[in-house]
């Protein structure tokens, strides 16, 4: 071995770059265990490398420096779906999630992705995510693309075959595109009647491109029910998949820019209706503690965050009118029930529509195999857990419900794949359908 080889040996001995695991974290795992049955991975595989409880032993090994960084220990990391599934089931409050994404960075500071891989990587989550210009110019090609009819060209040509199943599945499933709201509506959209709150909401990425008509439903239940909302035109991607990723300086650099852009809108509240997002807005104070300049600022930031369906459920709204009678299941998205404590609002706001009938979820906070882009980084797992969750939907519910975009497009494969009609949608927009129908009756 020679001088270089020995130095990037060493480098992969211990965590050396910024923000570790940290030991007071790694430390208060117990191996008691009660984390395994919660774990999807571990459930699937049966391999202790691949339950909570091996990676924090993995980690604390390579802090300890008893490993290195290597193939060995990036694969059961980068395996982990960051569910936080098992965060819900330790008694020791071990903050699994934290941990993996800290580990995470640490990768990819001793081993940078190279080939394709890194490419890929780099247009999208640095090239296109982080820029709203740009992710305006990819939704209108994507839109173009819909109505011109190519994509359904390429399907009956056979064309898009060459793109692997599970890519095919998702541009199959992929909702027609809409101009995004921060097109449609202004910075600021006034409150009906008298205003009891000033929100921002987050519109974030793939939501405002992909999911605009979710945003459109948020911000017509909000004014409704007398909340003025803020648009802020210098927000950006929340920076979830990046920090996800290991990429946790373009991550810190999205969430300088989103405390920025909000703060200075000085309102009461920042609403997101991404479970995702959601979650990684709230944990800016630990991303960033290190940030003297930022440190407190974030904190004050991730205190007013909230995800809508719990904002709604305790600052009040009006109960909606409009009957939809139809039967709906609720899916727990995984970054609202385990990262958030996010359950009962949801089915509570559902739970008042008119003749709404909720159908119980065997297993509702199962994940479902999306988790960021973890369905396009591990189909084959992600596949797998796929068909696990979609045997515990009921085929009586006309309607999935639940608050995460990856979410929804993975469940959408999801029926297709079991040529179902369920149709799957945003919590919020039966709220807003509801209350349309209940307007449309008084005419």
């Amino acid at each position: 071995m020679n001088l270089r080889e020995e130095a990037a040996s060493d480098a992969r001995v211990h965590f050396r770059w910024d923000d570790p695991p940290r030991e007071d974290l790694y430390s208060a795992c117990v191996h008691c265990g009660m984390c395994l049955e919660a774990c999807p991975t571990y459930v699937e595989t049966g391999l202790e490398h691949q339950s909570p409880r091996g990676r924090v032993y993995l980690i604390k090994a390579v802090a300890e420096g008893r490993m290195e960084i290597n193939e060995h220990f990036s694969d059961p990391i980068f395996t982990c779906l960051d569910c936080r599934a098992c965060e819900t089931a330790c008694p020791s409050n071990v903050q699994v999630g934290q941990l993996i994404e800290e580990a995470r960075g640490q990768i990819r500071q001793a081993i940078p992705l190279t080939g394709w891989k890194a490419a890929v990587q780099a247009f999208f989550l640095r090239g296109i995510f982080p820029h709203p210009r740009r992710l305006l110019l990819l939704g209108r090609m994507t839109r173009w693309y819909q109505k011109s009819g190519l994509g359904k060209a390429l399907r009956q040509t056979g064309v898009l075959k060459v793109l692997p199943s599970h890519l095919q599945e998702m541009e199959t499933v992929l909702p027609p595109i809409h101009p995004p709201v921060t097109q449609r509506f202004p910075e600021v959209i006034p409150a009906r009647g008298t205003v009891r709150k000033r929100v921002a909401l987050l519109t974030g990425c793939v939501m405002d491109v992909v999911f605009a008509e979710v945003h459109e439903a948020t911000v017509h239940v909000l004014t409704r029910n007398g909340y003025e909302v803020l648009l802020p035109r210098g927000q950006r991607c929340c920076g979830a998949l990046h920090i996800h990723a290991g990429d946790r300086e373009t991550g810190k650099t999205l969430a300088r820019q989103n405390i920025d852009a909000f703060l200075a809108a000085e309102v009461d509240a920042i609403l997101v209706n991404a479970a995702g997002c959601g979650a990684a807005l709230k944990e800016y104070g630990e991303l960033l503690h290190n940030d003297p300049m930022y440190r407190e600022k974030a904190k004050r930031f991730s205190a007013k965050v909230e995800d809508v369906s719990r904002f709604l459920y305790v600052n009040g709204y009006e109960k909606p009118k409009g009957r939809l009678d139809t039967r709906v299941a609720y899916h727990d998205a995984c970054h609202l029930a385990h990262a958030q404590g996010i359950r009962l609002e949801p089915r509570r706001l559902l739970g008042e529509i008119p003749g709404v009938e909720l159908v119980e979820m065997p297993e509702a906070d199962r994940c479902c195999g999306s988790a960021g882009i973890y369905n396009l980084t591990h189909p084959d797992m992600a596949g797998k857990l796929l068909e696990e969750k979609m045997r515990n939907v009921p085929e009586e519910a006309d309607y999935i419900a639940m608050g995460n975009p990856g979410c929804m497009l993975q469940m959408a494969v999801g029926v297709r794949r079991l040529g179902r009609k369920q149709k799957v949608v945003h919590t919020l927009q039966l709220l807003h359908w509801s209350y349309m129908k209940e307007q449309d009756t008084r005419y």
